[in-house]
Formats: C-alpha cells, structure tokens, sequence
C-alpha cells in the first residue's frame, strides 16, 4: 500500500496540464487587454475621423440655423442665417463686416431626437428648423456614421461662431462666414477583457473649419 501511495506522490505525468489550467485564465487576459488597446485606439481615431470630415460636410453644405426661411423674400426679418441681410434690416452698414456681438454663437443639436439650434446671446436671424435644415443635419450625420458607425444624432452638435469674415448686406451669399466646429460628445466603449460588461467613456472629438459658400446638399 506504501509503495503504490509513493508511486502516486511521484508521478508527474498530468503537471503540465495542471500548470497550463492555473496559467490560461491569465494569459486570455493579457490577450484580450492587448487587443482592447488596439480596438480603443481604432474607435478614438474612428470619432477624430468622424469630426473631421464632419466640419467639411457643414461648411460646404446647407447652413443649418434657420434653413431656408425667409430666403424667397428680400431682407425677411424672420430669415434664417443663410437668407439674412445684416444691411437690409438696418443692423449693419452695407459692406461692413459683422460685428461679434451682432452674431453671438449658435449651436445645433439633437440631445433628445429633435433638431434645435440655440443662440449664445440674442440672434437677429431665425434658428427654427425648416425641412431644408433637418434635411442638412440628417445628411451630416449619415455622413459621420460613414466613418464611425457607433454615433447617432444625439453624439453630434455643429456650432456656428463668429469668424470677422463676410460683410453686411453680400448679394452673393450669407453676411457672415462663421467658424463651424463640429463636436462628437463622448461615446461608450466596451473592453473585451471585461467581458463587455462595463462600458468606459472615450473623449469626445471636435473639428473646425470656416465655412465656405453655406448651400449644397453634398460634399466630397
């Protein structure tokens, strides 16, 4: 009985496996830690992306504030950005640029499903949103999602700020040509190695252009 006891003490035949089943659950962490990072960069880059090409798309399409309001009637009170003339309704002197505080920072967004833009300070032209606007804000999105198809209309807010470009009164065009910024919000991400359990916030993303003629439905 001792000597067949002895023999089980010194056999070592299933060691391997033994050590090889206290080591997996480590080294599949390690694994999946490993490729996480990879997949963090690829989103964060993803959303940096999105921003970017995001700007181009609004600069050189429809201006979303207002949309087409008031641009089928000559210096409408009631016009939108687009269509609004700083000269006609007696802001501004014809040619002069637009002062800062005639144009305080407008900011578009669709936190809670519906499009709205909002001013900094008191805006001279219309921010209702028309079918042209939310027909711009859609096509910037869908845009996005090209490149970071995580994101959806709440992540996104576009913003119109004062750039001293474009004069009062342009026959040719909006009396303004603003800084257009467009803002990713921070989106969630999901770690492999924590079983997709948790998810952790990557920082939002932003880019900003000048605009350029602010009319278009299409932008490379």
């Amino acid at each position: 009985m001792l000597r067949v006891l002895r023999s089980f003490m010194q056999d070592r035949s299933g060691a391997s496996a033994a050590e090889f089943a206290l080591v997996l659950p480590t080294f599949l962490l390690f694994l999946l830690g490993i490729i996480d990072v990879g997949r963090f960069i690829w989103f964060v880059n993803e959303n940096e992306k999105a921003a970017q090409i995001g700007a181009r798309w609004a600069v050189a399409t429809d201006i979303i504030p207002g949309g087409d309001i008031g641009c089928a009637t000559s210096g409408a009170a009631t016009a939108g950005l687009k269509c609004y003339s700083y000269a006609i309704n007696g802001i501004v002197d014809q040619g002069l640029p637009v002062p800062q505080a005639n144009f305080p920072t407008v900011t578009c967004s669709s936190p809670s499903g519906t499009l709205a833009c909002a001013c900094a300070a008191t805006c001279p032209f219309s921010t209702t949103i028309d079918a042209t606007a939310q027909t711009a804000f859609d096509a910037l999105v869908g845009r996005m999602q090209d490149i970071q198809p995580r994101l959806n209309s709440a992540d996104v807010d576009v913003e119109y700020a004062w750039s001293g470009l474009g004069y009062s009164g342009d026959p040719n065009g909006p009396d303004v040509a603003p800084v257009v910024t467009v803002r990713i919000d921070s989106l969630e991400f999901r770690p492999l190695f924590l079983g997709s359990l948790i998810a952790i916030g990557i920082p939002g993303a932003s880019y900003s252009l000048t605009m350029e003629d602010g009319a278009g439905t299409y932008s490379n």
